[in-house]
């Protein structure tokens, strides 16, 4: 645990010191940096496992998050030499050595080197080139959440009810939502990123005033985007349980599809009402990894969909 002492010393299965754990890391909140330290360290058991064995790519913002920040990939040569990295092949030639944070220790090591939302890979480092997961990113134009959630339903509807996928739901501590789809990591990054796209063009197809797939902002007219480019190698996405550096503090937070109805933004949950929900419900999440599952059948009931629409565009 960690231990207000004059040290600053963190307790853990490895002992370091921490450091400016008072700097405020949030001007409007008045969040410290000791604070968002404090709440990786009490979260851990719940989060790590939605980090294990994952590449981490650091958000780092060394003096909060109305300063610079920076994405970090390699760890760096300072880094003790108990924490886990893997070397990935970059695809322009070298490697890059990613931090895999297993434990506690790493986690609070992260915070205290002001890493405030850690991203992970959504393959794992024993099979880098195919994902265990398929995601949705729901990311709407408008400040309109209610449309956030009939686009969760309406493709829940596809990807549950039609397709048989097992769907899992996050709010992103942003503006939108993640659907996130367990894997057997069976099929590379590019098969998945296909069939997430063939989904994608289905659902703009089907509902053109509501959704779209444009990549540039100018070309979205206001509707949701219908981001699947996270479904690639190399790719990341905020951790579930991740704290986000806007105002407030808010935290990326799986939840059930019955809470969904009720829920009235992305950023409900934050450093200051988290640990209550924690303490009267189960991670939703706990059991994602049990779902896993192929998207072969999917594919073809898909496929049969598709030659039935364009049959009845024909007739």
């Amino acid at each position: 645990m960690l231990k207000k002492m004059a040290e600053e010393i963190y307790k853990g299965a490895h002992e370091f010191e921490l450091s400016n754990r008072d700097k405020i890391y949030y001007p409007k909140s008045e969040y410290t940096k000791g604070e968002i330290i404090d709440y990786y360290e009490k979260n851990s058991e719940v989060m790590l496992p939605h980090l294990k064995d994952r590449p981490v790519t650091m958000l780092r913002f060394p003096n909060g998050i109305e300063d610079k920040k920076f994405f970090q990939k390699d760890a760096p040569d300072y880094f003790p030499e108990w924490i886990e990295t893997v070397e990935i092949p970059k695809q322009e030639g070298g490697t890059t050595n990613y931090v895999i944070c297993n434990n506690a220790s790493t986690l609070v090591y992260l915070a205290n080197q002001a890493c405030i939302t850690p991203h992970i890979w959504l393959s794992k480092k024993d099979k880098p080139d195919y994902p265990d997961r398929m995601i949705f990113d729901l990311d709407p134009s408008r400040d309109d959440f209610s449309e956030v959630k009939t686009a969760a339903k309406r493709i829940r509807e596809l990807l549950e009810e039609q397709l048989k996928l097992p769907v899992f739901l996050m709010t992103t501590g942003s503006r939108g939502l993640h659907m996130v789809v367990p894997l057997k990591p069976e099929e590379n990054f590019d098969e998945v990123r296909d069939f997430a796209w063939e989904i994608a063009k289905y659902l703009e197809d089907k509902f053109p005033k509501d959704y779209t797939t444009a990549t540039r902002k100018n070309k979205r007219e206001n509707k949701l985007f219908l981001d699947v480019a996270r479904n690639g190698l190399g790719q990341t996405t905020v951790a579930p349980y991740a704290v986000r550096p806007l105002q407030g503090a808010p935290i990326a937070t799986p939840i059930d599809w019955d809470e969904l109805n009720s829920l009235d933004s992305a950023q409900k949950y934050n450093l200051k009402n988290i640990f209550k929900r924690l303490a009267r419900k189960e991670d939703p999440w706990s059991k994602i990894a049990k779902k896993a599952t192929t998207l072969k059948s999917a594919k073809e009931t898909f496929s049969t969909m598709l030659k039935e629409k364009n049959k009845k565009a024909n007739d």
